[in-house]
């Protein structure tokens, strides 16, 4: 990243100092070294709670007192709670224009490491050392454009989650010996393996603005989730196709050509041609789970593939019955309930790309004129 790229925190931030003095916000929190809001365990009774800070969804709040801390600064964003409050003690603030800076984004650059070893270096005061709001704001950052920032952001929330299906379903994980209640079993255990399908031609009438057709071009815009195309199927084509058609958190999977081994997890309904072979889970918790088996298997895939090798092809047959370790369903279930705020954010941000780039496609067609 380009020394231009590195701005000024205190130019894209400001300070909030509202206080609850109609005492109309009750729960109270702290902010933790792992920099997450938590629960206050404080005594607070006979307490003047008016006093106390307000922090909104989307805002920060951070302790500037770092020694005595594990050397971190105990910074967070508000985004898994309702409004709340918090002690004095805290410095509340909040990005001035979100069309600058992602909060989400300036976040995950708090949580680095160095970030924290800044801080501590300085951090001034006798008694206790701290880093207060001036030096906060004297921070020097990365602020990429803000498309960026969300491509940034994916990938980070992506490369956390596949540290996570690693650690919980790769990591010391034996196929020879598996853990009790761990089994191998085959793709088409997991739910019912589907071929897309391509309307014909012979009937322009299926081609309208109802239902997403997904295609192998598409992958080239997805992270993890399937999101929809441009080319749609009107309601005629949805039910002359009725047999194709993919709930959300179904499984795609591109199984002929190039593209062969790339995986998506439908986002919304949605239907796809001929070349990808589609898994509608029996449980919303396995989509994820599979989404990482096949991503990871994605050499593998190919290898199996039938054909030349130009154009290899995994039909439906043999993919269903690809061999894969089909661990017990409350661990899957749990694994998927880590990842439901990872998923939700990656959909909002793939979907604000797309959005963003079209935009630019417009304005550059539009300029050219």
């Amino acid at each position: 990243m380009s020394k231009a790229e590195y701005k000024r925190l205190g130019d894209y931030i400001r300070e909030v100092n509202v206080r609850n003095r109609e005492l109309k916000v009750t729960n109270l929190l702290g902010v933790s070294i792992s920099k997450e809001f938590m629960p206050s365990i404080a005594n607070t009774i006979g307490t003047d709670m008016s006093t106390y800070k307000i922090v909104e969804q989307g805002q920060f709040a951070y302790g500037p007192v770092t020694s005595r801390n594990g050397d971190k600064v105990s910074i967070a964003l508000l985004d898994g709670y309702d409004d709340a409050i918090i002690s004095q003690a805290y410095t509340v603030f909040e990005i001035i224009d979100q069309e600058l800076l992602l909060p989400e984004y300036l976040m995950m650059w708090f949580r680095r490491p160095e970030f924290d070893r800044y801080a501590r270096f300085h951090s001034h005061g006798s008694a206790r050392e701290i880093f207060d709001w001036d030096e906060l704001c004297d921070v020097m950052l990365p602020i990429p454009s803000i498309t960026r920032q969300r491509d940034q952001m994916i990938q980070h929330l992506e490369a956390t989650a596949q540290a996570l299906y690693r650690k919980t379903f790769v990591d010391n994980i034996d196929k020879e010996n598996l853990p009790e209640g761990w089994r191998m079993g085959t793709l088409g255990e997991f739910g019912e393996v589907i071929t897309g399908k391509t309307p014909s031609s012979d009937n322009p009438e299926d081609f309208g603005s109802e239902m997403p057709f997904v295609t192998p071009g598409d992958f080239a815009r997805y992270y993890k989730f399937a999101i929809g195309a441009e080319r749609e199927l009107s309601e005629i084509g949805v039910k002359r196709l009725k047999g194709k058609v993919l709930p959300k958190g179904s499984v795609i999977v591109t199984c002929i050509g190039s593209d062969m081994g790339k995986v998506a997890i439908a986002s919304e309904e949605c239907i796809t041609n001929q070349q990808m072979n589609s898994i509608r889970v029996n449980r919303r918790e396995y989509s994820d789970y599979l989404f990482y088996v096949l991503s990871f298997m994605s050499e593998e895939l190919k290898a199996m593939a039938l054909g030349s090798s130009t154009m290899p092809l995994l039909n439906k047959s043999d993919f269903e019955r690809i061999g894969v370790i089909f661990p017990p369903n409350d661990l899957l279930a749990e694994f998927s309930q880590l990842l439901i705020t990872c998923n939700e954010t990656t959909i909002i941000k793939q979907k604000e790309n797309i959005k963003l780039t079209e935009l630019q496609s417009l304005l550059l067609a539009k300029m050219g004129q």
